[in-house]
């Protein structure tokens, strides 16, 4: 993210948002803010963009990569269902500017004019400070305005109950999504609606994808349509596909005709494999580069902190076009090949040929066979025009492997007690 880190909300409205080639896409017209318990200061988990024709959409922070005086810039695929905000989340500019707080240090009360905004080191934005005024003494005179840390104003305040909800998803920002899914299980009815509601999208994408395909698909049934899809956007698109193989097929159908057509393309493609296939456990979303890329666009795309592990270990070089299915696939290079070549090279001088890919149709027992023999972490799908189709990941593979219930602990622990 680029200077400067800290930026008020007010004067950040009306600029422009760009694509990352330049493009305008809208203009930014608000930031959506979800306040928490006691002093902790309200995290921004997105800014509202009004694109044409006058439509407001919501982007979340982590698609922002870029602010600056002359505008945002986001990258990957914008949503553009018209905005709504959820009963946990506020509009800055919206709901708490011009709102009355109360000064700590005194407790006399000023009007809220505008908040910055700072990223953390986790990525994450949250408000930092408060661009206050007191009430002037005369009506001819403005009052003062100053700038004060968040801490130091109160008044913006969670009744008791959202409080309980709200400190339970301070608890879940330091836990990972399968500790959280986990916790879920253990909450009254009420409560977990509650956090399922608050729970942003990509949150809670990230949570129903260490659950049970069967539990998430119950989750799904009762967050209504629109949000539903929007949830299942956000998922890697193997685990979309996993959790729609329990839906009915009119509902499934349903689902699929309201997400973005690009997403619902690629989890309609796995949802033609059998689950326990190559296919059907692949991602389409691989990190696929043409062969005249250089070793250090290579690296740069690698080093993307959003890129799982297994899938930001090799990369895969294919003719054009790059989206799957590819052209040609020429072959893949592992990250330490990539670290030990000049980052002037081209990926062609260190891509692995020989390595055999394999087909979507193959076999769970057969795709475990090549990633054990060859020590890989990933292995790509290929079909019989040399097109690339996706990648399996050994995570994937480890997940078809164990029974079905593996995630639920206490199924685990009665098998074990029975056992012995």
């Amino acid at each position: 993210m680029s200077a400067p880190t800290r930026v008020f909300i007010a004067r950040l409205t009306g600029t422009s948002a760009f694509d990352p080639s330049g493009d305008q896409l809208g203009k930014v017209r608000d930031a959506v803010a979800t306040l928490r318990a006691g002093s902790r200061p309200p995290r921004i988990i997105g800014l509202v963009l009004e694109v044409p024709p006058r439509r407001r959409i919501f982007v979340p922070m982590s698609r922002v990569t870029s602010i600056d005086a002359n505008g945002v810039v986001v990258s990957g695929l914008l949503n553009l269902r018209r905005f709504e905000a959820r009963p946990s989340e506020q509009l800055v500019v919206g709901e708490l500017l011009d709102s009355p707080v109360t000064l700590v240090e005194d407790g006399s009360t000023v009007t809220l004019l505008d908040v910055a905004m700072e990223q953390l080191r986790t990525r994450d934005w949250e408000v930092a400070k408060a661009y206050v005024q007191r009430k002037a003494k005369t009506l001819r005179r403005r009052g003062e305005q100053f700038v004060v840390d968040w801490d130091e104003i109160t008044g913006l305040s969670l009744d008791s109950d959202e409080q309980g909800t709200t400190q339970l998803l301070e608890s879940f920002e330091k836990l990972r999504p399968a500790d959280v899914a986990q916790t879920l299980k253990s909450l009254s009815v009420k409560r977990r609606a509650d956090v399922i509601a608050a729970l942003d999208d990509e949150r809670l994408a990230d949570v129903l994808g260490e659950m049970m395909e069967e539990e998430s698909m119950l989750i799904l049934s009762t967050l209504g349509d629109e949000r539903a899809a929007d949830v299942l956007e956000e998922m890697d698109p193997d685990d979309a596909a996993d959790i729609l193989h329990e839906f009915a097929e009119d509902a499934r159908a349903r689902l699929l005709s309201l997400m973005e057509p690009e997403e619902a393309d690629d989890v309609r493609m796995l949802l033609t494999y059998d689950e326990y296939t190559a296919g059907g456990m692949m991602t389409p979303e691989p990190v696929i580069l043409a062969p005249d890329s250089t070793v250090a666009e290579a690296l740069a795309r690698i080093r993307n902190a959003d890129l799982p592990p297994a899938l930001a270990a090799q990369v895969y070089v294919c003719r054009s076009p790059l989206e799957v299915p590819t052209g040609r696939y020429l072959g893949s290079v592992h990250f330490q090949r990539l670290l030990r070549e000049a980052p002037s090279a081209l990926v062609t001088e260190a891509v692995d040929s020989e390595l055999e890919p394999v087909a979507p149709n193959a076999s769970l027992a057969e795709v475990t066979n090549v990633l054990a023999a060859y020590n890989l972490v990933a292995i790509p799908v290929v079909d019989e025009n040399d097109r690339m189709l996706g990648a399996v990941t050994v995570d994937d593979v480890i997940d078809h492997m164990l029974p079905d219930n593996w995630r639920n602990e206490d199924a685990i622990a009665a098998e074990v007690t029975d056992g012995a």
